[in-house]
Protein backbone atom coordinates (compact mmCIF):
# COMPACT_ATOMS: atom_id res chain seq x y z
CA UNK A 1 0.00 0.00 0.00
CA UNK A 2 0.94 3.52 -0.31
CA UNK A 3 2.52 6.02 1.96
CA UNK A 4 0.86 9.61 2.94
CA UNK A 5 3.67 11.77 2.39
CA UNK A 6 3.63 15.56 3.66
CA UNK A 7 7.24 16.85 4.21
CA UNK A 8 7.85 20.50 5.84
CA UNK A 9 10.80 23.24 4.85
CA UNK A 10 11.68 26.20 7.10
CA UNK A 11 12.50 28.97 4.92
CA UNK A 12 13.79 32.76 5.70
CA UNK A 13 13.26 35.34 3.59
CA UNK A 14 15.88 35.38 1.36
CA UNK A 15 14.72 32.03 0.27
CA UNK A 16 11.62 33.38 -1.04
CA UNK A 17 12.25 34.51 -4.47
CA UNK A 18 14.21 31.27 -5.60
CA UNK A 19 11.03 29.22 -3.73
CA UNK A 20 8.57 31.44 -6.02
CA UNK A 21 10.33 31.11 -9.30
CA UNK A 22 10.89 27.04 -9.04
CA UNK A 23 7.14 26.35 -7.91
CA UNK A 24 5.58 28.85 -9.92
CA UNK A 25 7.68 27.74 -12.74
CA UNK A 26 9.43 31.56 -14.06
CA UNK A 27 12.83 30.03 -14.73
CA UNK A 28 13.51 29.39 -18.04
CA UNK A 29 15.85 26.34 -17.56
CA UNK A 30 15.97 23.59 -14.82
CA UNK A 31 18.74 21.34 -13.60
CA UNK A 32 16.57 18.80 -12.50
CA UNK A 33 16.20 16.32 -15.39
CA UNK A 34 12.82 15.40 -14.11
CA UNK A 35 10.94 18.27 -14.74
CA UNK A 36 9.02 17.86 -18.57
CA UNK A 37 8.50 21.78 -19.48
CA UNK A 38 6.29 20.57 -22.19
CA UNK A 39 3.60 18.82 -19.10
CA UNK A 40 4.25 22.21 -17.53
CA UNK A 41 0.81 23.43 -18.55
CA UNK A 42 -0.70 20.03 -16.88
CA UNK A 43 0.17 22.33 -13.75
CA UNK A 44 -2.20 24.28 -12.14
CA UNK A 45 -2.91 25.75 -8.61
CA UNK A 46 -5.33 25.06 -5.77
CA UNK A 47 -4.12 29.19 -4.78
CA UNK A 48 -2.33 31.40 -6.63
CA UNK A 49 -0.12 34.27 -5.20
CA UNK A 50 -1.21 37.81 -6.20
CA UNK A 51 2.61 38.39 -5.89
CA UNK A 52 6.02 36.80 -5.43
CA UNK A 53 5.90 35.13 -2.22
CA UNK A 54 7.87 38.48 -0.61
CA UNK A 55 5.28 40.59 -1.32
CA UNK A 56 2.38 38.68 -0.68
CA UNK A 57 4.05 38.01 3.54
CA UNK A 58 3.94 41.85 3.55
CA UNK A 59 0.72 42.07 1.99
CA UNK A 60 -0.79 39.21 4.31
CA UNK A 61 1.32 40.66 7.70
CA UNK A 62 -0.15 44.18 7.37
CA UNK A 63 -3.63 43.29 6.34
CA UNK A 64 -3.70 40.88 9.30
CA UNK A 65 -1.71 42.84 11.54
CA UNK A 66 0.45 40.32 12.91
CA UNK A 67 2.16 40.26 15.33
CA UNK A 68 5.85 38.86 16.41
CA UNK A 69 9.57 39.69 16.23
CA UNK A 70 11.05 39.30 12.90
CA UNK A 71 14.72 39.61 12.34
CA UNK A 72 16.83 38.54 9.62
CA UNK A 73 18.00 35.13 10.58
CA UNK A 74 14.22 34.52 11.50
CA UNK A 75 12.50 31.56 9.66
CA UNK A 76 8.87 33.62 8.29
CA UNK A 77 7.44 31.06 5.97
CA UNK A 78 7.52 27.15 5.37
CA UNK A 79 6.92 24.73 2.56
CA UNK A 80 4.81 21.46 2.52
CA UNK A 81 5.29 18.95 0.04
CA UNK A 82 2.41 16.71 -0.16
CA UNK A 83 2.59 13.12 -2.68
CA UNK A 84 2.62 9.95 -2.33
CA UNK A 85 3.96 7.16 -4.73
CA UNK A 86 3.81 7.11 -8.92
CA UNK A 87 1.87 4.05 -8.69
CA UNK A 88 -1.05 5.46 -6.31
CA UNK A 89 -1.65 8.05 -8.58
CA UNK A 90 -2.10 6.08 -11.95
CA UNK A 91 -4.27 3.74 -9.64
CA UNK A 92 -6.46 6.66 -9.00
CA UNK A 93 -7.12 8.38 -11.54
CA UNK A 94 -7.07 11.94 -12.73
CA UNK A 95 -10.14 13.33 -10.85
CA UNK A 96 -8.96 11.27 -7.68
CA UNK A 97 -5.75 12.82 -8.16
CA UNK A 98 -7.43 16.44 -8.04
CA UNK A 99 -9.45 15.85 -5.26
CA UNK A 100 -6.34 14.05 -3.45
CA UNK A 101 -4.60 17.53 -3.64
CA UNK A 102 -7.82 19.49 -2.85
CA UNK A 103 -8.29 17.62 0.23
CA UNK A 104 -4.64 17.85 1.43
CA UNK A 105 -4.87 21.78 1.02
CA UNK A 106 -8.49 21.80 3.41
CA UNK A 107 -6.11 19.67 6.18
CA UNK A 108 -3.03 22.58 5.91
CA UNK A 109 -6.34 25.18 6.18
CA UNK A 110 -7.61 23.66 9.66
CA UNK A 111 -4.43 21.96 10.72
CA UNK A 112 -3.39 23.64 14.41
CA UNK A 113 -6.53 26.21 13.15
CA UNK A 114 -4.23 27.95 10.38
CA UNK A 115 -6.83 29.63 8.28
CA UNK A 116 -6.60 29.85 4.63
CA UNK A 117 -5.66 33.24 4.58
CA UNK A 118 -2.38 32.63 5.52
CA UNK A 119 -1.49 30.49 2.56
CA UNK A 120 0.50 31.97 0.27
CA UNK A 121 0.04 29.52 -2.60
CA UNK A 122 -0.54 25.75 -3.22
CA UNK A 123 1.19 24.39 -6.30
CA UNK A 124 0.36 21.07 -7.84
CA UNK A 125 3.03 19.74 -10.36
CA UNK A 126 2.23 17.58 -12.84
CA UNK A 127 5.26 18.20 -14.76
CA UNK A 128 7.49 15.81 -13.65
CA UNK A 129 7.27 12.22 -12.66
CA UNK A 130 5.39 11.60 -9.42
CA UNK A 131 2.45 14.68 -9.08
CA UNK A 132 2.88 16.64 -5.82
CA UNK A 133 1.74 19.71 -3.92
CA UNK A 134 4.24 22.38 -2.72
CA UNK A 135 2.11 24.92 -0.63
CA UNK A 136 4.01 28.04 1.04
CA UNK A 137 2.41 29.67 4.55
CA UNK A 138 2.64 31.73 7.27
CA UNK A 139 3.12 29.98 10.41
CA UNK A 140 0.50 32.00 12.38
CA UNK A 141 -0.28 31.02 15.89
CA UNK A 142 -3.59 32.57 17.48
CA UNK A 143 -2.17 33.56 21.10
CA UNK A 144 -2.89 36.57 23.31
CA UNK A 145 -1.11 39.45 24.07
CA UNK A 146 -0.01 40.69 27.78
CA UNK A 147 -3.84 42.22 28.52
CA UNK A 148 -5.35 38.94 27.06
CA UNK A 149 -6.55 40.05 23.94
CA UNK A 150 -6.65 37.85 21.28
CA UNK A 151 -4.11 37.94 18.62
CA UNK A 152 -2.40 36.29 15.28
CA UNK A 153 1.29 36.17 15.94
CA UNK A 154 4.17 35.02 13.23
CA UNK A 155 6.09 32.62 15.26
CA UNK A 156 7.54 29.93 13.47
CA UNK A 157 9.10 28.28 16.58
CA UNK A 158 6.08 28.28 18.17
CA UNK A 159 4.49 26.50 15.36
CA UNK A 160 7.00 23.65 15.74
CA UNK A 161 7.06 23.67 19.38
CA UNK A 162 6.48 20.56 20.70
CA UNK A 163 9.42 18.25 20.26
CA UNK A 164 7.38 15.65 18.43
CA UNK A 165 5.73 17.85 16.22
CA UNK A 166 6.42 16.58 12.73
CA UNK A 167 5.09 13.67 14.28
CA UNK A 168 1.82 14.96 14.96
CA UNK A 169 1.76 16.25 11.57
CA UNK A 170 2.53 13.08 10.18
CA UNK A 171 -0.25 11.28 12.06
CA UNK A 172 -2.88 13.78 11.45
CA UNK A 173 -2.53 14.29 7.68
CA UNK A 174 -2.42 10.51 7.07
CA UNK A 175 -5.95 10.67 9.51
CA UNK A 176 -7.51 13.25 7.76
CA UNK A 177 -6.46 11.79 4.14
CA UNK A 178 -7.80 7.97 5.14
CA UNK A 179 -10.91 9.83 6.91
CA UNK A 180 -11.74 11.54 3.54
CA UNK A 181 -11.56 8.47 2.00
CA UNK A 182 -7.89 7.69 0.57
CA UNK A 183 -6.38 4.14 0.71
CA UNK A 184 -3.14 5.12 2.25
CA UNK A 185 -0.83 3.88 5.40
CA UNK A 186 1.03 6.17 7.62
CA UNK A 187 5.00 5.70 7.12
CA UNK A 188 7.15 4.61 9.75
CA UNK A 189 7.87 7.51 12.32
CA UNK A 190 11.74 8.33 13.22
CA UNK A 191 11.88 6.60 16.63
CA UNK A 192 11.54 2.77 15.07
CA UNK A 193 13.37 3.23 11.60
CA UNK A 194 16.14 5.27 13.52
CA UNK A 195 16.32 7.04 9.94
CA UNK A 196 18.34 10.26 10.03
CA UNK A 197 18.11 12.68 7.62
CA UNK A 198 21.06 13.89 6.35
CA UNK A 199 22.55 16.93 3.76
CA UNK A 200 23.80 15.81 -0.15
CA UNK A 201 27.21 16.46 1.10
CA UNK A 202 26.88 14.38 4.30
CA UNK A 203 24.99 11.50 2.32
CA UNK A 204 27.53 11.36 -0.39
CA UNK A 205 30.01 10.62 2.49
CA UNK A 206 28.24 7.97 4.08
CA UNK A 207 27.37 5.87 1.21
CA UNK A 208 30.73 6.27 -0.57
CA UNK A 209 29.01 7.88 -3.44
CA UNK A 210 31.76 8.48 -6.07
CA UNK A 211 33.42 4.83 -5.71
CA UNK A 212 29.61 3.48 -6.35
CA UNK A 213 29.67 5.71 -9.13
CA UNK A 214 32.82 4.56 -10.31
CA UNK A 215 31.24 0.46 -9.91
CA UNK A 216 28.20 1.26 -11.60
CA UNK A 217 30.28 2.68 -14.65
CA UNK A 218 32.73 0.08 -14.69
CA UNK A 219 30.03 -3.54 -13.51
CA UNK A 220 29.10 -6.06 -16.40
CA UNK A 221 25.76 -7.76 -15.43
CA UNK A 222 26.30 -10.91 -17.17
CA UNK A 223 25.00 -14.27 -16.58
CA UNK A 224 27.39 -16.41 -15.56
CA UNK A 225 28.90 -19.72 -17.33
CA UNK A 226 26.46 -22.94 -16.11
CA UNK A 227 27.62 -26.01 -16.60
CA UNK A 228 25.11 -28.20 -18.99
CA UNK A 229 25.36 -32.03 -18.06
CA UNK A 230 25.45 -32.72 -21.76
CA UNK A 231 29.25 -31.67 -21.62
CA UNK A 232 29.37 -34.89 -19.13
CA UNK A 233 31.12 -37.42 -20.49
CA UNK A 234 28.38 -40.54 -20.77
CA UNK A 235 30.65 -43.23 -21.81
CA UNK A 236 32.48 -42.85 -19.00
CA UNK A 237 29.35 -42.25 -16.44
CA UNK A 238 26.36 -44.79 -15.96
CA UNK A 239 23.28 -43.68 -16.94
CA UNK A 240 21.87 -43.65 -13.16
CA UNK A 241 24.80 -41.94 -12.02
CA UNK A 242 24.23 -38.66 -14.40
CA UNK A 243 20.79 -38.40 -13.13
CA UNK A 244 21.96 -38.30 -9.64
CA UNK A 245 24.70 -35.15 -10.71
CA UNK A 246 22.11 -33.66 -12.40
CA UNK A 247 19.15 -33.23 -9.50
CA UNK A 248 21.50 -33.20 -6.87
CA UNK A 249 24.69 -31.00 -8.08
CA UNK A 250 23.69 -29.22 -11.12
CA UNK A 251 20.59 -28.08 -11.08
CA UNK A 252 20.50 -27.00 -7.07
CA UNK A 253 23.71 -24.88 -8.24
CA UNK A 254 21.88 -23.78 -11.67
CA UNK A 255 19.03 -22.25 -9.58
CA UNK A 256 21.25 -20.34 -6.56
CA UNK A 257 23.52 -18.81 -9.36
CA UNK A 258 20.15 -17.32 -11.11
CA UNK A 259 18.87 -16.39 -7.89
CA UNK A 260 21.79 -14.66 -7.68
CA UNK A 261 21.95 -12.99 -10.69
CA UNK A 262 18.29 -11.54 -10.11
CA UNK A 263 19.80 -10.55 -6.54
CA UNK A 264 22.70 -8.74 -8.22
CA UNK A 265 20.19 -7.14 -10.62
CA UNK A 266 18.11 -6.04 -8.21
CA UNK A 267 20.85 -4.63 -6.26
CA UNK A 268 22.76 -2.30 -9.21
CA UNK A 269 18.47 -0.86 -10.03
CA UNK A 270 18.48 0.34 -6.30
CA UNK A 271 22.44 1.40 -6.43
CA UNK A 272 21.43 3.56 -10.23
CA UNK A 273 18.38 4.83 -8.39
CA UNK A 274 20.27 5.97 -5.46
CA UNK A 275 22.58 7.30 -7.38
CA UNK A 276 20.31 9.58 -9.51
CA UNK A 277 18.71 10.82 -6.44
CA UNK A 278 21.95 12.15 -5.34
CA UNK A 279 22.73 13.21 -8.45
CA UNK A 280 19.40 15.67 -9.21
CA UNK A 281 19.27 16.28 -5.08
CA UNK A 282 22.95 18.32 -5.92
CA UNK A 283 21.88 19.55 -8.69
CA UNK A 284 19.35 21.06 -7.17
CA UNK A 285 21.34 22.35 -3.83
CA UNK A 286 23.55 24.25 -6.41
CA UNK A 287 20.86 25.67 -8.31
CA UNK A 288 19.51 27.04 -4.86
CA UNK A 289 22.38 28.26 -3.57
CA UNK A 290 23.16 30.40 -7.19
CA UNK A 291 19.03 31.44 -6.62
CA UNK A 292 20.69 32.84 -2.87
CA UNK A 293 23.54 34.38 -4.13
CA UNK A 294 21.85 35.93 -7.18
CA UNK A 295 18.59 36.90 -4.80
CA UNK A 296 21.47 38.77 -1.95
CA UNK A 297 23.08 40.49 -5.03
CA UNK A 298 19.46 42.04 -6.09
CA UNK A 299 18.88 42.94 -3.31
CA UNK A 300 21.95 45.15 -2.95
CA UNK A 301 21.42 46.15 -6.35
CA UNK A 302 17.23 47.80 -5.55
CA UNK A 303 18.90 48.57 -1.96
CA UNK A 304 21.51 50.91 -4.01
CA UNK A 305 18.59 52.00 -6.87
CA UNK A 306 16.38 53.13 -3.92
CA UNK A 307 18.67 55.25 -2.06
CA UNK A 308 20.54 56.98 -5.73
CA UNK A 309 16.28 57.37 -6.50
CA UNK A 310 15.62 58.94 -3.10
CA UNK A 311 18.27 61.34 -3.18
CA UNK A 312 16.73 62.52 -6.70
CA UNK A 313 13.17 62.62 -5.60
CA UNK A 314 14.47 65.08 -3.08
CA UNK A 315 16.10 67.03 -5.22
CA UNK A 316 13.37 67.21 -7.73
CA UNK A 317 10.97 67.66 -4.76
CA UNK A 318 12.93 70.58 -3.42
CA UNK A 319 12.97 72.00 -7.21
CA UNK A 320 9.26 71.81 -7.69
CA UNK A 321 8.73 73.41 -4.26
CA UNK A 322 10.99 76.44 -5.02
CA UNK A 323 9.21 76.71 -8.61
CA UNK A 324 5.31 76.92 -6.43
CA UNK A 325 6.74 79.11 -4.17
CA UNK A 326 8.43 81.73 -6.95
CA UNK A 327 4.93 81.10 -8.99
CA UNK A 328 2.82 81.79 -5.55
CA UNK A 329 4.97 85.37 -5.18
CA UNK A 330 4.48 86.22 -8.68
CA UNK A 331 0.30 85.29 -8.75
CA UNK A 332 -0.22 87.36 -5.78
CA UNK A 333 2.00 90.14 -7.26
CA UNK A 334 -0.06 90.17 -10.67
CA UNK A 335 -3.47 90.14 -8.39
CA UNK A 336 -2.38 93.15 -6.77
CA UNK A 337 -1.69 94.86 -10.27
CA UNK A 338 -5.18 93.74 -11.56
CA UNK A 339 -6.93 95.02 -8.48
CA UNK A 340 -5.20 97.86 -8.39
CA UNK A 341 -5.93 98.30 -12.21
CA UNK A 342 -9.89 97.78 -11.68
CA UNK A 343 -9.33 100.89 -9.17
CA UNK A 344 -7.27 103.17 -11.32
CA UNK A 345 -10.47 102.63 -14.28
CA UNK A 346 -13.36 102.87 -11.82
CA UNK A 347 -11.68 106.07 -10.64
CA UNK A 348 -10.45 107.12 -14.24
CA UNK A 349 -13.99 106.72 -15.32
CA UNK A 350 -15.37 108.85 -12.48
CA UNK A 351 -13.25 112.08 -13.37
CA UNK A 352 -13.90 111.88 -17.09
CA UNK A 353 -17.50 111.88 -16.16
CA UNK A 354 -16.86 114.72 -13.72
CA UNK A 355 -15.08 116.77 -15.66
CA UNK A 356 -16.74 116.75 -18.90
CA UNK A 357 -19.79 116.65 -17.16
CA UNK A 358 -21.22 113.74 -19.38
CA UNK A 359 -23.69 111.85 -16.67
CA UNK A 360 -23.28 108.63 -14.63
CA UNK A 361 -20.23 106.39 -15.00
CA UNK A 362 -22.20 103.21 -14.98
CA UNK A 363 -23.99 104.53 -18.34
CA UNK A 364 -20.44 105.71 -19.77
CA UNK A 365 -19.22 101.73 -19.33
CA UNK A 366 -22.31 100.32 -20.78
CA UNK A 367 -22.36 103.00 -23.87
CA UNK A 368 -18.44 102.35 -24.33
CA UNK A 369 -19.18 98.19 -23.78
CA UNK A 370 -21.85 98.41 -26.19
CA UNK A 371 -20.01 100.81 -29.35
CA UNK A 372 -16.79 98.65 -28.75
CA UNK A 373 -18.18 95.19 -28.06
CA UNK A 374 -15.26 94.80 -25.83
CA UNK A 375 -16.14 94.52 -21.39
CA UNK A 376 -14.81 96.76 -19.16
CA UNK A 377 -14.20 93.50 -16.73
CA UNK A 378 -11.24 91.92 -17.98
CA UNK A 379 -12.42 88.45 -16.58
CA UNK A 380 -15.67 89.05 -18.39
CA UNK A 381 -13.84 90.05 -22.04
CA UNK A 382 -11.54 86.68 -21.52
CA UNK A 383 -14.42 84.19 -21.31
CA UNK A 384 -16.21 86.43 -23.97
CA UNK A 385 -12.87 85.87 -26.34
CA UNK A 386 -12.59 81.79 -25.31
CA UNK A 387 -16.01 81.56 -26.63
CA UNK A 388 -15.38 82.98 -29.97
CA UNK A 389 -12.35 80.70 -30.58
CA UNK A 390 -14.48 78.03 -29.90
CA UNK A 391 -17.31 78.65 -32.51
CA UNK A 392 -14.50 79.74 -34.85
CA UNK A 393 -13.28 76.10 -34.76
CA UNK A 394 -16.60 74.57 -34.49
CA UNK A 395 -17.42 76.49 -38.17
Amino acid sequence: MSYAIIRNTKYKRENLKGIFRHNERRNINYSNDNIDKEKSYLNYSIKSPQYSYEKEFDRIKEKYNLKGQIKTVSNIACEYIITSDHDFFERIGEEETKRFFETAYKFVAEYKNLGEQYIISAKVHRDEQTPHMHLIFLPVVNTTDKKGNPIDKLACSEFWKAKDSYRQLQDAFYNYMVKNGFKLQRGLPKEETDRQHYSVEEYKKITNFKQTKEVLKNIKLEFPNVPDITDININRLSKKRDEKILEKIIKPKDNIIQNLYKDNLNLHRELSRQTKIIEETEKYQKERDSIIADNKELHNQVYNIKAEYKEKEFDIEWKYKSKIKSLEKENNHLNKVVDKFYDTVEKFINWICQKFGIGESKELVREFEKETNMYIDLEKQIKKEEREKEWDLEI
